[in-house]
């Protein structure tokens, strides 16, 4: 049997850490990449599942913005003018 100098033990020694080290990165990317797998096929699944309550929130926060635009216009001078106006003349031609 051959015996290794000092040197050659070190250079197997680190070779055999960097293998096992690359070796668990690899099964890390694996494992990581079947997950992203499924979800993907999750989200391919279901592609909207969750989008309408959003998409509702969405529409009501604007209704609401507008509703409260609509209500300071109506409180202003100038629009109860144009409304008094316009009914008077609608009881004009009545």
């Amino acid at each position: 049997m051959k015996k290794t100098s000092g040197m050659a033990q070190r250079q197997n020694s680190i070779i055999g850490t960097m293998a096992g080290t690359v070796n668990r990165t690899v099964e890390g990317i694996k494992c990581k990449a079947c997950v992203l797998d499924a979800r993907l096929r999750t989200m391919a699944a279901e592609p909207e599942s969750g989008a309408a309550t959003a998409e509702y929130a969405v529409v009501l926060v604007a209704a609401t913005g507008f509703a409260a635009v609509l209500v300071a216009l109506l409180k202003s001078d100038m629009a109860k003018k144009l409304l008094s106006d316009m009914i008077s003349k609608a009881m004009k031609v009545i």
